[in-house]
Parts: structure tokens; sequence; C-alpha cells
């Protein structure tokens, strides 16, 4: 992965941490654009827009899970939480408002660091835009067609669905795929997943694909 013109966005509202990311990401080679609050975050992704965004949740002009969940319908752009709120109840909130990893303060630089390589890592290997068949993904956009129509998948449906292409023909487990999409472990949590995958199953009907079902085995995505 070449670090070199990768563009990150603090947003954070303590000046103490936001200069001391700044400062040693800068060192690594990064180019980091900072907001304290919300408001500055959003004018600097309309005047460029990040590779990725470190985003606090606590700010002075609003709430980061609420601006995650909007950002979330306009763009896929990976999102690290950085936050103090650190018990389990908040973490999955983050990552079921559409966050894509989740880091409680305190933490040390070389955690944040690998954290960032990843994401960034992780979205290279991910094309913009996916054809497949009948089916066509634009990935930045998190919207999925059929024949040219939107079948108007919910976040979880579609990187459900994206998922799925990735790896057609391979049988996962629910707890897999939970893991893979949800970023956590299922745990007892398994209507979530049952659900989804019957919308998605439904909204494929005139692709030529379906996801069966295969018992004791989990799911596999294939050619009706």
């Amino acid at each position: 992965m070449i670090i070199k013109d990768k563009l990150i966005l603090l947003v954070e509202d303590n000046e103490d941490v936001q200069e001391l990311n700044k400062s040693m990401l800068e060192d690594e080679g990064f180019v980091v654009n900072t907001a304290m609050t919300l408001s500055e975050a959003k004018i600097s992704i309309q005047q460029r827009k990040p590779d990725l965004i470190v985003l606090d949740i606590g700010l002075p002009d609003g709430n980061g899970l609420e601006f995650l969940r909007k950002f979330r319908k306009l763009s896929k752009i990976p999102v690290l939480l950085l936050t103090g709120y650190s018990e389990d109840t908040d973490v999955i909130k983050g990552y079921e408002n559409g966050c894509n990893d989740y880091l409680p303060k305190p933490y040390t630089f070389g955690v944040l660091l690998a954290r960032l390589k990843s994401l960034l890592q992780s979205a290279e290997q991910i094309p913009e835009r996916i054809a497949h068949g009948s089916l066509y993904l634009d990935v930045q956009s998190g919207r999925a067609f059929v024949n040219g129509n939107d079948l108007l998948l919910a976040q979880k449906e579609f990187f459900l669905l994206l998922y799925f292409i990735q790896n057609e023909d391979v049988i996962m487990t629910a707890e897999h795929l939970y893991k893979k999409v949800w970023g956590q472990p299922m745990n007892k949590n398994n209507q979530a997943i049952k659900k989804t995958i019957s919308r998605l199953r439904n909204s494929l009907e005139d692709s030529g694909y379906t996801i069966v079902v295969t018992r004791g085995k989990g799911y596999v995505f294939e050619r009706v």
C-alpha cells in the first residue's frame, strides 16, 4: 500500500490529541486535514474527499454517530471512530451506525496507525464498481442494480451482497458472515443476519443469482 498522498481527515475537538495525531501521521507520510467540529468536517469533505476519516463521537456541534449514519447514505469512505466511549454497547452502536473500525481512548499511536493502514489496504482491494452478470454494484455510493434497476438495498444488505459476490460458490457460516459484515461476533444475534439474507434473496429474484441455505453448514451465493 502506498501511503504517500493518502488523505486522512481527523475530526477531533481536543486540540492536544488533534495536533499530536496530525504530526505523527504526517511523519508517516500521510496528508492530514483536521476539523474541530462536524460543520468543519463537512466543509473539508466537500473541498477534498479524504481516503479515510478518523471521527470522534462527542463534538461541540453534534453527535458523531448521527453524522456517520447520514454520511453512510452518501459515501463508503472508511471511518474509524476514535472516542472515549468504551463500553460494549458503545462499540456496537458505532458499528450499527456504519463505522469500519472502533478504537476507544486511551490508545497507543502504534495501534491507531496499524488500524488505519488496515482500513486503507482493505479499501484498495475493493474496486469502485463491480459488474457481475446482470448485477452491477457501485461500491462508492453503496447501490446495487439488476439490469439497470436500483435494488434500493439497505447498507448491511449491500455489504452482504458485495461479500457474497467476492466469495461466489463458497459456503459460509452465519457467524462468519456476521463478523465480516457487522464487524463483530454474532453471539446470539442470529435473527439480524437471517432477516438481512431473506430480504437480499428477495431482491435478487430477477438477477440470475440466489442465496442457498445449506443445512448445518451455512449460506452460498450461486447462479440459479
